[in-house]
This record gives structure tokens, C-alpha cells and sequence, in this order.
């Protein structure tokens, strides 16, 4: 058995789902109310190093609240965000993931809608949130394993 580079069994020939990062990332998605303040979203985004809020409505998710979302639809807007709501401004038009979407398909999404970050569903339920680092952080250390299973073949260190 091939182990990654965590101790856990290598999936090989296997493709990798979103269920995977998950896994390892953790479920935990962090959200508001969309009648909060856009400062008050700041600071939660801040204190918690996170670039989305999902925005739910008696736990449904009403859109999305991002970085990109301030930039454009705050401050260059020249809009005051003690006084502005999430809902004003937060992107409503969000596509969503399941669990079993590929790492491949979810990259060509956020790269085709330029986001950078993805909610999971499964059931109707968001069960996760991804992000672009996310992604490419996961293929990215495969890459260098296969990487280095690559050259142990090559050296005659492969153990077959």
C-alpha cells in the first residue's frame, strides 16, 4: 500500500472528490444573516482569516459575501459599510458543488465564474465550503507525490 504524505493510503489511479478535501479541511462553514452590517462581516472574515461568508436566511443559503464583494460593491462603490447590509451587496447568483464533484470539475468552475470560493451541498444542505488555495493546495501535494513516486522508479527505489 502507498501512503501520502499524512500517512494515509495513497489513492493512486483514483480520482480525487470534493468529499476528499472536506475530509481533511473539516465541514465547518462560517455564515451571517444578511441584514448584517458589511463592517460587522469584515470583522467576523478577519477574525476568523476567512475571504466568504456563506449568507443564510433561517439556515438557507441566500448568496455568498467575499472579498471581491467588498472591493467592488462597497468601497469602490463609495458605499459606507456600518451602514450597508450583506444582502445589498453579496453575490446571489452562486453555484454550488457536491461532495463527489471531482477536484478537476470544481477547479474548471471557479476558473470558468472566476470565484474563488465554492459551497458544498449535499441534500439541499451546505455541508462545506472550498476554497481556490483549497484546490490547489490538494492537487498540488499530489503532484509532488506522484512526483516522487516518479523519480523512486526511476532511481530503482520502487519496492515492486
Amino acid at each position: 500500500m502507498i501512503l501520502s504524505e499524512k500517512g494515509k493510503p495513497h489513492t493512486g489511479g483514483t480520482v480525487d472528490t470534493i468529499a476528499s478535501i472536506l475530509k481533511e479541511k473539516g465541514t465547518s462553514v462560517h455564515h451571517a444573516s444578511g441584514e448584517v452590517t458589511v463592517l460587522a462581516a469584515v470583522e467576523m472574515m478577519s477574525a476568523r482569516r476567512i475571504g466568504a461568508l456563506m449568507v443564510c436566511e433561517e439556515g438557507r443559503p441566500i448568496g455568498i459575501f467575499s472579498e471581491r464583494d467588498l472591493m467592488t460593491r462597497v468601497i469602490l462603490a463609495g458605499r459606507d459599510p456600518a451602514t450597508t447590509t450583506v444582502e445589498e451587496v453579496m453575490s446571489k447568483d452562486v453555484i454550488f458543488v457536491e461532495p463527489t464533484t471531482r477536484t478537476e470539475e470544481a477547479m474548471a468552475v471557479m476558473t470558468e465564474r472566476r470565484c474563488r470560493h465554492l459551497p458544498v451541498v449535499s441534500e439541499g444542505r451546505v455541508v462545506g465550503l472550498i476554497s481556490i488555495g483549497d484546490l490547489v493546495r490538494w492537487v498540488s501535494r499530489d503532484q509532488q507525490f506522484q512526483i516522487r513516486q516518479l523519480e523512486d522508479y526511476i532511481c530503482g527505489k520502487y519496492p515492486g
